[in-house]
């Protein structure tokens, strides 16, 4: 094996110990489901590990990874018959006080955003949860900086309407003012 083709693995095995975590998390709030979400992440490791020799800066790396995530996610949202969604007609009822309360919010808003499609969950995602700008959500969806800003505005116009009276559990006024 030459010496730069060992070194490209020492790389990359070092970006995949540092970095996976913070990919899974990511894929997992796209697909939310933690099986497929890990199936996505070594797809998209696989993707990066093949294009490794060619990065030109390997800083770029989580970028390329993040990219293959969210392609490779949209691409698996649009394929017949895949129905891994588990959306309800209505949000759980949210009457219990204290911890519990906390939870079933938490599992409701959770509900509400995995109702939203693909490309809206996958922009608001990336925008509010990775903290990327406009431009790099675009880049990352491989759409230009206006599909990103309409698919979040529509997205967070969605989880509007389905929290109704309960939208301040969400800093969603910030949110529409981000970078």
């Amino acid at each position: 094996m030459s010496r730069d083709r060992a070194q490209d693995k020492a790389e990359f095995a070092e970006f995949v110990a540092a970095r996976s975590g913070a990919l899974h998390r990511a894929a997992y709030l796209m697909v939310g489901e933690t099986s497929l979400a890990q199936d996505l992440v070594q797809e998209a490791l696989a993707k990066t590990y093949a294009a490794w020799p060619r990065l030109r800066d390997k800083g770029n790396a989580e970028a390329y990874a993040r990219k293959a995530i969210t392609t490779t996610a949209i691409s698996w949202f649009r394929r017949k018959g895949w129905s891994h969604e588990r959306s309800t007609a209505a949000p759980p009822d949210r009457a219990t006080p204290g911890h519990a309360d906390q939870v079933t919010q938490s599992a409701w808003l959770w509900e509400c955003l995995l109702a939203l499609p693909v490309r809206q969950r996958a922009a608001i995602v990336l925008r509010y949860y990775e903290d990327l700008t406009e431009a790099q959500t675009a880049e990352t969806m491989g759409c230009a900086v206006g599909t990103v800003k309409s698919q979040v505005s529509a997205g967070l116009a969605k989880l509007r309407q389905q929290l109704g009276d309960d939208a301040d559990v969400l800093p969603l006024d910030t949110l529409t003012t981000g970078r």
